[in-house]
């Protein structure tokens, strides 16, 4: 049964039976009551004078009972429909929101406003319902970064596969040729000594590629802060500057204007070393590396021969490098922009890699 048919149902009887109780009441108690007065102008004489007898009274009672009644079981029907809708009309309506928040429907609220306790069952079911659905978002943001997370490990994991198989397999073959005793690998000697270069270049990879794999690409151990740029960028710029000035560099730091981010200090941190570390490895002897803070944008250039557009997107590839200065030899390890990438997209940080054509060199842009 409904809930407006059981209150309906039970607010009727129970005016139907304080109806009946007094109508009985009145049936019984009202014959025994005799009516007298003491007409005026008598004096002190005093005249009492019975108007209505037992019977008569009874008799009249119960010519009007009927009607008496039916007036008061209408009175009560309608009392009992208007008593029953004014207690469930609400609590219907709470329900069907509720339906609606089952179904995640954003635009799902209890309109009932009142202090009475329904009121504040609609207030406490509406921040309920916003609560649940700040924890869903929060989820899925969450569950959107771990799945990009995984994406860039795998796409990682792959990458280092296939760059460690090659050093992994000349090895193998030199060392079996040396025990086959084939041609000129005879001269055993010689290339014991080449296999240990071999072996020591796989191990920085493996100490590369285990640096990577710790680090933390969803920035999910530290969260983010207010960071001043113009107070940070003069203490990790100055590292470089050393390094800049030991090679023959101009350097070059320019803060024109500085607005506080809100972002995780030690990923940003990571981004700016890889683009400084970069811009002072790939600059020429007596060319210049300039940082510029303005406004709502950082901007790190290196004088150095320009890349082609087309090869720009390769850089940030995992062990990607380029023939002219950025084998493994020089010291690349073609894992700095693909920090730097993986790091910008999950700080939602926009982004420019682009060639300089005077003076000839490459432009690295953030965008806060």
């Amino acid at each position: 049964m409904k809930l407006l048919s059981k209150t309906f149902l039970y607010t009727f009887a129970v005016m139907l039976f304080i109806t009946l109780i007094a109508h009985g009441a009145i049936y019984v108690f009202a014959p025994k009551m005799q009516l007298s007065f003491s007409p005026s102008g008598m004096g002190t004489t005093q005249m009492y004078s019975t108007l209505l007898s037992g019977s008569f009274v009874r008799e009249a009672i119960l010519k009007a009972l009927p009607v008496s009644l039916i007036c008061c079981v209408v009175v009560s029907l309608l009392c009992s429909l208007l008593f029953s809708r004014a207690i469930t009309v609400p609590v219907k309506h709470i329900s069907q929101m509720t339906q609606r928040m089952q179904r995640l429907d954003k635009t799902a609220e209890c309109q009932y406003y009142s202090s009475d306790e329904i009121g504040v069952l609609a207030a406490n079911v509406n921040e309920l319902y916003h609560a649940w659905l700040s924890s869903i978002e929060k989820l899925e943001e969450e569950k959107k970064k771990v799945s990009e997370a995984e994406k860039y490990k795998l796409d990682f994991l792959r990458a280092a596969s296939h760059e460690l198989k090659t050093p992994v397999t000349a090895l193998h073959a030199i060392l079996e040729n040396m025990l086959l005793g084939v041609g000129k690998y005879k001269d055993r000697d010689t290339y014991i000594l080449e296999c240990k270069q071999i072996a020591a270049r796989l191990a920085v990879m493996i100490k590369e590629v285990l640096d990577v794999s710790r680090t933390d690409f969803t920035s999910a151990t530290e969260q983010a802060q207010q960071l001043e740029l113009s107070d940070l960028l003069p203490s990790l710029c100055e590292p470089y500057e050393k390094i800049a000035g030991a090679k023959g560099l101009v350097f070059s730091l320019q803060i024109r204007n500085s607005i506080p981010v809100f972002l995780p200090r030690q990923p940003f941190e990571k981004i700016l070393s890889n683009l400084l570390s970069n811009a002072a490895a790939y600059t020429e002897t007596g060319k210049k590396v300039s940082i510029v803070l303005d406004g709502s944008s950082l901007v790190i250039e290196n004088e150095c021969p320009p890349i082609d557009e087309d090869k720009i997107p390769h850089l940030f590839e995992p062990f990607y490098r380029q023939d002219f200065s950025r084998s493994r030899q020089d010291g690349g390890n073609g894992l700095g922009l693909y920090i730097v990438e993986t790091q910008l997209n999950i700080l939602h940080l926009r982004y420019e890699f682009t060639a300089m054509q005077t003076p000839p060199g490459m432009r690295f842009t953030i965008y806060f």
